[in-house]
C-alpha cells in the first residue's frame, strides 16, 4: 500500500468511527463471538491468507535489493533472471491472495450482515405494538442498516487490517534492523511526525463528520415527514413552506461548509504525510548512500530499505487509528444488541395449541389491562430522546366481561379514550392482559399459536392501511396461495371489482404509499376484501366507516355485511346508526362497561347510551 493510500484510508476510518467511553463486558465479546462462530472457518482462512500476503509484501523489497547487488557485480545474468522471475511469481501470488482475501472478506462481511439483520428483523417483528408507537422509524431502520454495517466492518475491515498491518510492521522492523540498524533508527525518529497528525487530524475529522451527519439526519427526517402524502398535505394546509425551505437551506449550508473544511483538512493531512515520507526517503538515500560509498552497506540494501520504508509507515498510519476503529465496531455491535435485548412482551408458549377453525366465540372474562411503561418496550436512543418517559402502567380497562357467540354482533360505543380500541387490540393479542382472560373458541389467546390466532381473528381499522405495492400483493398478505378467481370474488363481494377492472394494470396497479392513490372508501373496501380472503372466525371492525362520506359508507356497509355473515363480530363505532341491529351494545366509560343491551333497550333506560344518541341525532337549531 502506498503512503498516500494509507493516509486516505486512515482518514476514511477516522471520519466514520464512533468513539464511545462505555465499558464493554466479556458478555458483549462472547455475543460477538457467537455471531462470528458460523463463519469461523472463513475467518481462519482469511487471517491465514492476510498473513501470507504481508509476508510477500516484505519479501519483494529484499529481492529487489538482491537484483541491484547482482547487477552491480555484473557477473551472473542468470541470477538476475531467476530473481526477476521470483519477483514476478510473488507478484502473481500477491494478486491471487488479494482476490482470495477480498472474496473471503465479502463472504464473511455479507454473511454477518445477513445474520444480524435477520436477527434484528425477526426480533422487532415480535415486539408489541407499543414498541412501534414509541419508536422513530428512521432510528430503527438505522439499526438495521448503519449499525449492522458498522458491526460487519469489525470482521471484514478492522480485524484483517489489524492482523495484516501488525504482521507487516513487525516483519519490516525486523528486516530493516538486520539490514541497517542506523538507518532504521533514523527513520523511526521521524515516526512522531507521521503518527501524531493522524491521531489529531482524525479526531477533528470525526467530530466534523458527526456534526454533518446530525444535520443530514435532521434534513432526512424533515424530508421523510414532509414528502409523505399526509405530511405534504399538512404543510400545504397549515404549514409555512417558506420557513420550511429556509430551515432546510440553513442546514444544507452548514453541511456544505463542513464539507469544504473536511476536504481541506484531508488534503492538508495527506500532503503533510507525503512530505514526511519523502523526507524519510531522503534520509534513507542520504545516509544509505553515504554508508554504501564508504563500503559499509551494499547498494542493493539501500534500495531494499527505501522500498521497505513504505511497508513501515503505511501500517503505522493504519494502526494509529486502530483503537478508534475497534471501539466504533464495538459500539455498533452494542447498539444492535440493545435492540435484541428488548424482550418481547408477547411470547408463544412452547405447548401452544391451534385456534379452532371457522366461526368461534369471543369472550372477555374479568379483563384488566394497563399499557406497558416505556422502559419495558422501548429505548431512549430509538425514540431520539435523552430519557424515556416514566409514565405508563396505569390500568385503562377494569373488569371487562362479555361474550360474543358465533354469528352475533357485539358493538362497543363510548367517549374517545374510553377503551374501545384497546379491547379490540386485546382480542387480537396485540397486547397481553394483566389479569382475567380473553378466549377465542373457549381457549385463552395466550395458549394459542400466533399463526392460528392471526387466521382466527381479523381486524379492519379506520385508516385502512395498505402497503406501497400492487392491489394483488396487498390482497395476498393473509393468504399468498389465493387463486386469481378467489381474488376477483373477494373484490366483487367488497363492491370493488368494477373499479379494479377499469384500472389499466388491474390487480397489478400500485396503490401508493399507505394506499393514497385510492379514495378513503376504496381503501376500506380493499381492506375488507383482504379480510374476506383471510376468512377469520372472529371479525373486529375498529371504526371502519368513521371518516367516510355517505356514498362510500353505504358501499363499505354492503361489503361489511358480506364480511360479517356467519362470523363473530366485534364492532367499534362512533356513528350509532351503524350498530342499531347489534345483538348487544356495550357502553364504555373510563375503561368500564357502564351499560349493556340492545339499541331499543338502552334508549328506553335513558342512560349514557341515550345521551350519546341524543347528542348525535339532535336536530340542528
Amino acid at each position: 500500500m502506498s503512503m498516500q493510500m494509507a493516509a486516505w484510508n486512515a482518514l476514511y476510518n477516522a471520519r466514520h468511527a464512533t468513539e464511545d467511553q462505555r465499558p464493554f463486558s466479556r458478555a458483549t465479546l462472547r455475543r460477538i463471538g457467537a455471531f462470528a462462530r458460523p463463519h469461523r472457518r472463513l475467518i481462519g482462512l482469511f487471517l491465514l491468507f492476510s498473513t501470507a500476503a504481508a509476508v510477500f509484501a516484505v519479501a519483494t523489497p529484499l529481492l529487489a535489493g538482491r537484483v541491484v547487488n547482482v547487477i552491480e557485480t555484473g557477473e551472473d545474468r542468470a541470477a538476475v533472471v531467476r530473481l526477476a522471475a521470483l519477483i514476478a511469481v510473488i507478484a502473481l501470488a500477491e494478486a491471487g491472495l488479494g482476490l482470495l482475501t477480498r472474496w473471503l472478506s465479502a463472504r464473511i462481511g455479507e454473511g454477518l450482515i445477513l445474520d444480524l439483520r435477520s436477527a434484528v428483523y425477526d426480533h422487532v417483528q415480535r415486539m408489541p405494538i407499543a414498541f412501534f408507537t414509541r419508536t422513530r422509524t428512521g432510528a430503527l431502520v438505522s439499526r438495521l442498516n448503519n449499525d449492522v454495517i458498522g458491526a460487519q466492518r469489525a470482521f471484514s475491515d478492522t480485524l484483517s487490517g489489524l492482523v495484516s498491518n501488525l504482521v507487516t510492521l513487525l516483519l519490516t522492523l525486523v528486516v530493516m534492523l538486520q539490514l541497517s540498524w542506523q538507518i532504521t533508527l533514523v527513520t523511526l525518529a521521524l515516526l512522531p511526525l507521521f503518527v501524531l497528525p493522524a491521531r489529531r487530524m482524525g479526531a477533528r475529522l470525526a467530530r466534523l463528520s458527526r456534526e454533518a451527519a446530525n444535520h443530514n439526519s435532521v434534513m432526512s427526517t424533515q424530508m421523510t415527514e414532509r414528502f409523505s402524502a399526509p405530511g405534504a398535505t399538512l404543510v400545504k394546509l397549515f404549514g409555512r413552506p417558506e420557513e420550511e425551505s429556509a430551515e432546510f437551506v440553513r442546514r444544507a449550508g452548514h453541511v456544505r461548509d463542513i464539507g469544504v473544511r473536511i476536504a481541506m483538512l484531508q488534503m492538508t493531512f495527506v500532503t503533510a504525510l507525503t512530505l514526511v515520507s519523502a523526507l524519510a526517503l531522503a534520509a534513507v538515500y542520504g545516509l544509505g548512500g553515504w554508508l554504501a560509498i564508504g563500503g559499509g552497506l551494499a547498494t542493493g540494501t539501500v534500495v531494499s530499505l527505501a522500498l521497505l520504508l513504505t511497508r513501515l509507515y503505511a501500517p503505522l498510519t493504519a494502526l494509529a487509528g486502530a483503537r478508534v476503529e475497534v471501539m466504533s465496531a464495538l459500539v455498533s455491535f452494542q447498539r444492535v444488541f440493545e435492540v435484541l435485548d428488548l424482550k418481547p412482551l408477547i411470547a408463544e408458549k412452547p405447548d401452544a395449541v391451534p385456534a379452532p377453525d371457522g366461526p368461534a366465540a369471543l369472550e372477555f372474562d374479568a379483563v384488566a389491562f394497563g399499557y406497558p411503561a416505556a422502559d419495558q418496550v422501548s429505548l431512549a436512543s430509538l425514540e431520539e430522546v435523552a430519557t424515556l418517559d416514566t409514565r405508563g402502567g396505569e390500568q385503562v380497562l377494569h373488569d371487562i366481561s362479555f361474550r360474543a357467540e358465533p354469528g352475533q354482533l357485539i358493538a362497543l360505543v363510548g367517549s374517545s379514550g374510553a377503551g374501545k380500541s384497546t379491547i379490540a387490540q386485546l382480542a387480537a393479542r396485540l397486547y397481553d392482559i394483566d389479569s382475567g382472560a380473553v378466549r377465542v373458541g373457549g381457549i385463552d389467546v395466550r395458549d394459542l399459536t400466533a399463526s392460528s390466532l392471526r387466521h382466527a381473528v381479523g381486524m379492519v381499522t379506520q385508516d385502512g392501511h395498505l402497503f406501497h405495492d400492487t392491489i394483488r400483493a396487498n390482497l395476498l398478505l393473509p393468504r399468498p396461495d389465493t387463486s386469481e378467481q378467489e381474488l376477483w370474488e373477494a373484490l366483487r363481494r367488497a363492491r370493488l371489482d368494477g373499479l379494479v377492472a377499469s384500472l389499466p394494470a388491474g390487480l397489478d396497479t400500485v396503490v401508493g404509499e399507505r394506499g393514497y392513490r385510492l379514495s378513503g372508501g376504496e381503501r376500506q373496501r380493499l381492506t375488507i376484501a383482504r379480510l374476506l380472503l383471510a376468512q377469520p372466525g372472529v371479525v373486529i371492525l375498529d371504526e371502519a366507516t368513521a371518516h367516510l362520506d355517505s356514498t362510500s359508507e353505504a358501499a363499505v356497509q354492503e361489503a361489511l355485511a358480506e364480511a360479517l355473515t356467519g362470523r363473530t363480530a366485534l364492532v367499534i363505532a362512533h356513528r350509532l346508526s351503524t350498530i342499531r341491529q347489534a345483538d348487544q351494545i356495550l357502553v364504555l366509560e373510563a375503561g368500564r362497561i357502564v351499560e349493556r343491551g340492545t339499541h331499543d333497550t338502552l334508549l328506553s333506560r335513558g342512560g349514557r347510551y341515550a345521551e350519546l344518541h341524543r347528542t348525535q341525532f339532535a336536530p340542528a337549531s
